[in-house]
């Protein structure tokens, strides 16, 4: 299986949609390098006396390292690989939540991120107040939220629970609010990372089919997962990260066999 396979339909896509060969996400060159104390220091005070005194040793740690990839108009891709392997720092990088700390990222297009749920979310507010914050942070204006709101209380099924604290949520609560502000949109880039092994079962049916009505109206997905099934289901290629380097991609049968013989040699 080479490093450089493109495209390959999976055989598990049977709705006849593929990818255009329009690039829409190109990373080239790409690092990302972490600098993190050498040695635990219990207190911000400590590391400011520390640091005064010349004290803190910082070691590097590279999360992601020569990293070029394209990602075409219309693909599903999803990424796999180990904790930390550097999966949720690619696509940081596509949100623009983060910069290379060497090489290239271009994206074209509106990019809907949902890098963890309930991101922006402020346990002291309402789950009314943080819709409203929420879609500020996403770049909609409040008369936008305002013709958006029940549509967003709906499909989350919040209606019970939306005047309460936010702090006072279940984590599936959080994950389904979430989801509905940030997808209650239609984004040219939708990224998905690990939203859907979060909430019960009947919400992960409800927003996966939300992403396959994307995916039918010609969104690109990026979607990081554990779960290899929704991950072999729902994509055309599949991407593996381990150690901060794309060791495969390809056909998502085939990474994620490859990947598995790598686990439990």
């Amino acid at each position: 299986m080479s490093l450089h396979t493109v495209y390959n339909a999976s055989p598990n896509i049977n709705d006849g949609t593929k990818p255009s060969r329009e690039c829409v996400i190109r990373l080239e060159n790409v690092w990302v390098t972490y600098r993190a104390p050498s040695e635990r220091i219990g207190s911000f005070k400590e590391y400011a006396i520390r640091w005064m005194q010349g004290k803190v040793k910082n070691r590097e740690f590279q999360a992601l390292e020569n990293v070029n990839l394209e990602v075409y108009r219309g693909e599903v891709l999803g990424f796999i690989g180990h904790n930390g392997a550097g999966k949720s720092t690619l696509l940081k990088l596509v949100a623009r939540v983060l910069k290379p700390t060497r090489g290239r990222v271009w994206v074209k297009g509106r990019v809907a991120p949902l890098l963890e749920f309930g991101a922006g979310f402020h346990p002291e507010l309402t789950g009314r107040e943080n819709v409203f914050l929420n879609g500020a942070i996403l770049g909609f204006t409040r008369d936008e939220m305002g013709e958006k709101f029940d549509r967003i209380v709906d499909f989350a099924e919040m209606w019970d629970f939306i005047d309460a604290p936010a702090r006072t949520y279940s984590s599936g609560m959080w994950a389904r609010l979430g989801f509905a502000v940030a997808t209650d949109v239609e984004p040219d880039i939708l990224i998905v990372d690990e939203i859907l092994a979060v909430g019960d079962e009947a919400f992960q049916r409800k927003s996966s089919a939300r992403m396959q009505g994307f995916r039918e109206k010609g969104a690109t997905i990026l979607i990081v997962s554990h779960n290899m099934d929704v991950i072999e289901s729902l994509c055309h290629r599949v991407v593996w990260i381990d150690h901060g380097q794309i060791k495969a991609q390809g056909d998502p049968a085939e990474v994620i066999q490859e990947y598995r013989r790598h686990q439990n040699p």
